[in-house]
């Protein structure tokens, strides 16, 4: 894909209007077509982690709240029965925790992603559907997020007794094919959720931005966008 058809394809598809404005669209440059897409992007990332890298950021969202896996919060359920509710409780607000403590350390990784997007990957975004911004983000730091977030939420888990236990069981369910294995470490899962919530928030507020530009307040997300 040459430069200048990305720079017309961006403009029409962002613009997501018909008639003159998609032909006024086309006459973006290639410069602010790029950069109204990194501008989006990240804006939509550091808005995220400000969101989710807070007290309740993950725990008081429910799109984004971490629960324990299949079999083991039916498990939990029963534990609930027989009195040891807030132990229960406990694991599950750990979880969440240990999630909110380690999202603040992503936003320099996902600003440097933003920032080394190359005209191929602007494209897959402009062209994608829901999950562009998704694939982008974790095709890029989820490798590298996930060592960053995996201490943190490890050091966060391990101060909760029903953690340690909840590994042992995990293990056992496994075996049965009850619990995926890669649930069947709290801290791993944990790891993996927590970076799921974070892609998913970032493609939230993409979407906000798409729908109204001129609130971001952004000369560029106006131009490109509105």
């Amino acid at each position: 894909m040459k430069r200048r058809e990305f720079t017309a394809t961006a403009g029409m598809l962002l613009a997501g209007m018909g008639g003159a404005r998609v032909a006024e669209a086309a006459f973006l440059s290639e410069a602010d077509a790029s950069l109204g897409v990194k501008t989006a992007l990240q804006r939509g990332a550091e808005a995220a982690v400000g969101l989710l890298g807070q007290t309740d950021g993950f725990l008081g969202n429910p799109k984004v709240r971490i629960p324990l896996p299949g079999i083991l919060n039916d498990a939990a359920q029963l534990l609930k029965l027989s009195g040891q509710q807030k132990r229960v409780d406990e694991l599950i607000t750990a979880m969440n925790r240990a999630a909110e403590a380690a999202v603040p350390q992503a936003r320099e990784l996902l600003v440097a992603a933003v920032k080394s997007m190359s005209v191929q990957d602007g494209m897959k975004i402009v062209r994608g559907g829901d999950t562009s911004v998704t694939d982008f983000f974790a095709t890029k730091t989820r490798q590298p997020l996930g060592e960053k977030f995996l201490p943190i939420v490890t050091q966060a888990t391990e101060k909760v007794s029903l953690a340690s236990k909840y590994n042992a069981v995990a293990g056992q369910a496994m075996g049965f094919g009850l619990v995926k294995k890669e649930d069947a470490n709290v801290q791993a899962y944990v790891t993996r959720k927590a970076l799921d919530g974070l892609y998913l928030m970032i493609g939230e507020e993409e979407k906000k931005i798409r729908r109204d530009p001129v609130g971001t307040g952004s000369a560029i997300l106006q131009k490109v966008f509105g």
